[in-house]
């Protein structure tokens, strides 16, 4: 991935001190988008602000989209059909799921047509069969696995109870993601995390999950097999998900604010929690990304200029975007830092900037 354009992600051994500069846009330096989709793409089922325009237009100038999603209730179809109905043409082969990395993952290690006991909904379902696996029901089955996928609302406690029978019994578990909770069109609400957590509880605590989604590596592989990418740029709106996948997968990774992270977290994240590049949305895909240059005791980028004075963040100057203010920020914030989570004081320089 090593491009003029751009700056490859920092090594677990030297933490990011500022947000990364690139030259060209986003969407011309790098081949693929690897979109998560709550937060960045829709929330509550509708399209977010500039999010179509963007999306489309980034694929007009050469980069390709990739939906990347620890959801693995729906298949790769319903979501591809959904996007399609929001103006962002999608095939299901576009689409890539934590069911789909969690599937790969168990039929590495189980023979074909071994039973699995599903406790997820029918995208799981259908990538367990799509991989010679047959999915159960029952810890009566004799499953020699067991694996957890967000199954929605709906989801029966007796599901639950056979997955915790089966585990007991000392069948391999398996989760395709341990978010513990997501967002809806009516507030946050339990994820499959929660679930898992109700299973760990009936081990005693004794025995752990192997995790496939994000941040996990098999998510990210994934992704790659599936997609081909040679220079990818993960776009989301976690940094517990989205941008530490990226750094375990040691690739760029572009934070938007439209979804659930604000600016406070983002000055006080911890090394691994750093995403390369920052936009309001995705719009930011379509523009070259400035970076905060060292400024006597603190850093500036555009016409501001942030420093760590007696634990608080400072801001000074000003120009027509805020988020070069937030760059400053960020690059004086995780300085001050270094391999910890940021702890200076932060409201009255982001409420400046309207964020």
């Amino acid at each position: 991935m090593a491009e003029s354009t751009n700056e490859r992600s920092d090594p677990p051994s030297a933490p990011r001190t500022a947000p990364g500069a690139c030259a060209s846009a986003l969407c011309e330096a790098y081949d693929t988008a690897l979109l998560d989709l709550d937060g960045v793409v829709y929330a509550g089922g509708d399209a977010l602000p500039h999010a179509v325009a963007s999306l489309r237009t980034a694929r007009s100038r050469g980069m390709r989209s990739a939906y990347v999603t620890n959801n693995a209730a729906r298949t790769p179809r319903t979501v591809a059909d959904h996007l399609t109905r929001l103006g962002v043409p999608a095939e299901p082969a576009e689409v890539v799921t934590s069911a789909q990395a969690v599937a790969r993952l168990i039929a590495e290690q189980l023979p074909a047509g071994a039973r699995v006991l599903c406790a997820g909904g029918e995208g799981l379902r259908v990538a367990l069969t799509e991989r010679g696996l047959l999915p159960v029901d029952s810890a009566d089955d004799d499953p020699a696995a067991v694996v957890q996928g967000y199954g929605g609302p709906e989801l029966p406690w007796g599901v639950l109870t056979e997955a915790a029978l089966a585990v007991n019994r000392g069948a391999a578990w398996f989760a395709s993601n341990t978010d513990l909770t997501i967002p809806s069109g009516r507030g946050t609400a339990p994820g499959n995390g929660a679930a898992v957590e109700v299973v760990r509880i009936a081990t005693g605590y004794r025995k752990e999950p192997r995790v496939a989604g994000k941040p996990c590596p098999p998510m990210h592989r994934e992704s790659i097999l599936r997609t081909g990418a040679r220079r990818p740029l993960v776009v989301g709106d976690r940094l517990d998900t989205d941008i530490e996948g990226a750094h375990a997968g040691g690739v760029d990774s572009l934070l938007v604010l439209s979804g659930v992270t604000d600016a406070a977290e983002l000055l006080a994240a911890r090394p691994a929690h750093r995403p390369t590049y920052v936009a309001a949305d995705l719009r930011g895909l379509l523009v070259a990304q400035p970076a905060p240059a060292p400024d006597g005791d603190g850093f500036a980028c555009g016409g501001w200029r942030a420093s760590v004075r007696a634990g608080r963040l400072e801001l000074s100057g000003q120009d027509d975007d805020p988020l070069n203010g937030l760059r400053a920020l960020c690059a004086a914030a995780w300085s001050a830092a270094g391999r910890e989570r940021g702890t200076a004081e932060c409201g009255p320089a982001v409420a400046r900037l309207g964020l």
